[in-house]
């Protein structure tokens, strides 16, 4: 494979391409953005900004970065790898998009599998993050994927360049996912399934409520049509008190629990929980 950086990058002012002058990004009515030291471009205005420091919290981030370097979770991992490989075709040009890309834990697999790959094929990532945080912490992950402080609400893409969108545990926005995908371009959306952490949550809520399935507004969007889901469900032992905690604190269920909840996770040391994700493959109409 064929490794580039991505050009499809928009002026988050005025959506103008974005181009690179030495260290910064520029459009043509002269907005510049500065490349941070650590190697990200922050496309993310004041105006943007629903909070001083949206998104994820560095304590978040760092917590879900341990918890997936254990490899727990590679399974989801390996599974969006052989979804996506399905979409490719060899002798064709991709650019990729991981919109909500955390601190970068899957985007980095699935680019390793691809780079490894002898396919004649040019590609470029650009992963996303409206959390300042989660995406100084990817860059330590991977220095050849693109990575953007931006929102999904208005993603800082040029319009019809991407040809495959992650949403992995993420806020789908389809009005502006459909305007920077390609034609026929594909999603991959990942989504909790019911029994997703049931044990964990049977812990911290003094009633568990059945998950409502995922995405059902997004299968029924004129906008895309399902060309695949698929369920993936197998069983993780966590053996440290650690790591019990660092899988709490990187999911919602941390600020939804009760103080009395929390408390009662985190003095776990050991917890086996079922991991339940859906997996969706739509496709631009």
């Amino acid at each position: 494979m064929n490794i580039i950086k991505a050009n499809n990058l928009a002026c988050p002012v005025d959506g103008k391409k974005l181009e690179q002058v030495d260290k910064q990004f520029v459009c043509e009515s002269g907005h510049t953005f500065d490349i941070a030291r650590q190697g990200y471009v922050n496309l993310l205005p004041v105006q943007h900004k629903r909070s001083k420091r949206p998104g994820d919290s560095k304590a978040m981030v760092l917590a879900r970065s341990n918890f997936l370097n254990t490899g727990v979770y590679r399974a989801i991992a390996d599974k969006l790898i052989k979804t996506v490989s399905a979409h490719i075709i060899n002798d064709n040009d991709y650019c990729f998009l991981d919109a909500g890309c955390g601190e970068g834990y899957y985007f980095d697999a699935l680019f390793d599998f691809l780079e490894e790959k002898d396919d004649a094929n040019t590609l470029s990532f650009v992963g996303l993050d409206i959390s300042k945080d989660a995406i100084v912490q990817a860059t330590k992950r991977n220095k050849k994927i693109t990575w953007v402080v931006g929102t999904n609400r208005q993603p800082p893409i040029e319009n019809e360049s991407i040809d495959v969108i992650l949403c992995l545990f993420g806020f789908f926005n389809a009005e502006r996912f459909y305007k920077v995908l390609k034609p026929d371009g594909k999603i991959v959306l990942i989504d909790p399934g019911s029994e997703h952490l049931k044990e964990l949550r049977e812990i911290i809520y003094p009633q568990v409520k059945s998950a409502k399935k995922p995405s059902a507004s997004i299968v029924e969007s004129e906008k895309f049509s399902l060309l695949n889901t698929e369920s993936l469900q197998f069983e993780i032992n966590i053996s440290s008190n650690v790591q019990v905690n660092n899988l709490l604190l990187m999911t919602p269920h941390f600020y939804r629990a009760s103080k009395e909840g929390r408390e009662a996770a985190c003095k776990l040391e050991h917890l086996e929980v079922m991991v339940d994700v859906v997996f969706k493959v739509l496709q631009k109409i």
